[in-house]
């Protein structure tokens, strides 16, 4: 089942900003196209983990990162199901810039029938200089085995 432009891009906006951990960090969608998802988060100062360096956190790369996972799942075609992180391995490779929010773009390759397959990179300001990559898998709840 495949939904056009429209409601795919009103189901990836509520998923980017509507879930209440996203809202909370400000999360705000860039793009989604099918199997392909964007979300960035702006720079705040509480999202700051050391308030010297004035970078934002890991975690919040680290959630971002997941977040745009799922992204890229939902906008797959096919049926929509629940996804929980089953493997989510982040590669650091260095700190984002200070006061710079972060973008981050996931594609879903693959999807089988209970589990589907995602790479992401995170970066700040040049996106060919990425702050993380991400390798994920996650469960597609409630699909038939």
């Amino acid at each position: 089942m495949s939904a056009d432009p429209d409601t795919l891009r009103q189901m990836a906006e509520m998923m980017a900003v509507g879930a209440p951990q996203a809202a909370a960090l400000g999360f705000r969608l860039v793009s989604v196209e099918p199997a392909k998802g964007a979300i960035m988060v702006p720079w705040r100062e509480d999202l700051v983990g050391d308030p010297d360096s004035g970078i934002i956190a890991g975690g919040v790369v680290t959630t971002l990162l997941d977040h745009v996972c799922g992204l890229s799942i939902m906008s797959t075609a096919g049926e929509r199901l629940p996804t929980a992180t089953l493997d989510l391995r982040i590669d650091y490779m260095r700190a984002a810039k200070p006061r710079a929010g972060v973008t981050a773009e996931a594609h879903c390759y693959k999807v089988t029938r209970t589990i589907a397959f995602v790479r992401a990179q995170a970066w700040d300001e040049d996106r060919a200089d990425p702050i993380a990559t991400a390798q994920a898998a996650f469960v597609l709840q409630g699909a038939r085995a």
